[in-house]
């Protein structure tokens, strides 16, 4: 049984406690994750402490010796319902808890709490490999207490629970998908008994809040390798419980000989090129939901076989549900997701339909600073088995790049707006904030982004005099009246205009 003195004695914090914990007479050990992750030489910034006896007190005393030795005041945070504190010590969050033994109410993850033995403490831990303990008491200082085998568990790659998994899940079904996200984030293996607890138990994932479910299948999505944990969720029977969704796009079709690919386990694919790419959420958010309304635009044509006509717009409508419902944030998150899942087939049309001018830079000002992202996510998509065919999709994307790189030198796209603003539309038209003025301003949008009419107020006006009467309307005042009226509402330094006024052509 390895022992862990020096360790012990590397870090102060870990004497300072058991010092402290020893003149109030309170035996103490360290628990859980941070035992875990020291046998595996994984960091971590998170200390958890049990005690037998009050953690707040003891969390207050630890934190007046640290004041004592550094002169700084600690903030010690005590949570009085659950009988637990904690305080931060530089880079680290230590948290104390004292050890207890629990009861649960088929209604909720809520348990009744009592004082317990470490044994207790140990019992109601959700895996083995989090039950471990070390001791910081002076008669076995450094030894590693494993009533579970958990140290054999790590060795081996393997989740179990430590007592009955009904038992274990049932109190609190959360731990299912801390099953899943552990295995996805260590390459785990989950116990064939311990799985089977999970099917068993799939349903009671339903009495957790929607926030709990979203912190845990955030760390699975930005976990190594996140197919792995959806994959567990599919066959867990959880994920159609959280994301049903996606479970629908489950499965190839074939009629007729017409067959389509797989979109659950190609959404996965692309999923992971995402995540061996960027570490970033809410692009790899994209990437879960980027096919996500095929189940729904699904078509067979006889000559042509299956289509998903539309799914990209579908899916964008989708996503604000999917984030409302799993209260994710639908603020630039989810309008990030949303444009990504919009525009995820642009780049490829553009190398189907010619890379012009025109085309790229209306992709590039209708991406703005998300360009990055959605070509990424894009070369992501690529998932074909044929290298030649996956070599002309990735050669295309290239040719998108560089023919955007010669666009952006010659028009500094990155500042790009259009001149024509709603405000200019209402003002020279005499309108009010609708849908009308976006419906002009819109079209004389196109045209410039088109390179048909110049960017400027001189250049672009006689097209929106043009358009306006296309769609009816008059000027309120003489032509001759209108530029110089207009040029009094522009910075001559910069020819932006104050656009408080602009209509969204979609409001």
């Amino acid at each position: 049984m390895p022992d862990f003195r020096d360790h012990l004695h590397s870090n102060p914090i870990f004497e300072c406690v058991a010092s402290v914990a020893a003149k109030m007479n309170l035996p103490v050990w360290l628990v859980g994750g941070y035992v875990r992750d020291l046998l595996l030489n994984r960091p971590c910034k998170d200390i958890d402490f049990v005690c037998l006896g009050s953690a707040p007190e003891l969390a207050e005393a630890v934190g007046r010796e640290i004041d004592a030795k550094t002169g700084r005041h600690t903030q010690v945070t005590v949570f009085k319902t659950f009988g637990t504190a904690m305080l931060r010590h530089g880079d680290t969050e230590l948290e104390f808890v004292g050890a207890r033994k629990e009861s649960y109410s088929p209604e909720s993850r809520k348990p009744a709490v009592e004082p317990g033995t470490l044994e207790d403490d140990q019992n109601r831990r959700d895996f083995t490999v989090n039950a471990l303990a070390i001791s910081l008491n002076r008669e076995d200082y450094g030894s590693l207490l494993d009533p579970f085998n958990g140290l054999e568990h790590l060795k081996q790659k393997l989740l179990c629970t430590p007592v009955d998994p009904d038992v274990t899940f049932s109190d609190d079904p959360l731990r299912m998908l801390r099953a899943v996200r552990f295995a996805s984030q260590l390459n785990f293996d989950i116990d064939a008994d311990t799985f089977a607890g999970i099917k068993r138990n799939a349903a009671r994932l339903e009495i957790v809040s929607p926030e709990r479910i979203n912190v845990e299948l955030n760390k699975i999505i930005l976990s190594l390798k996140p197919s792995y944990g959806f994959k567990l969720l599919l066959h867990a029977d959880l994920l159609n419980l959280i994301l049903p969704e996606m479970v629908l796009l489950l499965g190839a079709q074939n009629v007729e000989g017409h067959t389509h690919k797989d979109n659950f386990y190609h959404t996965l694919e692309v999923l992971d090129g995402v995540a061996k790419r960027s570490n970033d959420l809410w692009l790899r958010w994209a990437a879960i939901l980027h096919d996500i309304a095929k189940p729904e635009t699904k078509r067979l044509d006889p000559k042509h076989g299956w289509t998903f006509h539309g799914h990209e717009e579908r899916g964008a409508k989708m996503v604000p549900k999917i984030f409302r419902r799993l209260r994710l944030p639908l603020g630039e998150q989810s309008r990030f997701v949303q444009k990504l899942v919009r525009m995820h087939l642009r780049p490829i049309s553009l190398v189907k339909e010619g890379v012009t001018d025109s085309a790229v830079r209306r992709l590039m000002v209708e991406a703005g600073n998300d360009l990055e992202a959605l070509m990424l996510l894009v070369r992501a998509d690529v998932t074909t088995k044929n290298p030649e065919k996956a070599r002309r999709h990735l050669a295309g994307f290239d040719k998108v790049e560089r023919h955007m790189a010669e666009v952006e030198a010659t028009d500094k796209l990155r500042s790009f707006r259009p001149i024509i603003s709603g405000e200019i539309v209402m003002a020279v038209f005499g309108l009010s904030p609708g849908r009308e003025v976006g419906a002009v301003k819109e079209v004389v949008r196109q045209a410039i982004l088109d390179g048909d009419v110049p960017n400027s107020l001189a250049g672009a006006l006689p097209y929106l005099l043009k358009t306006g009467e296309n769609h009816g309307y008059k000027p309120v005042m003489p032509e001759s009246e209108i530029l110089p009226f207009l040029e009094s509402l522009i910075n001559p330094a910069s020819e932006e205009v104050a656009d408080t006024g602009e209509i969204n052509p979609g409001a």
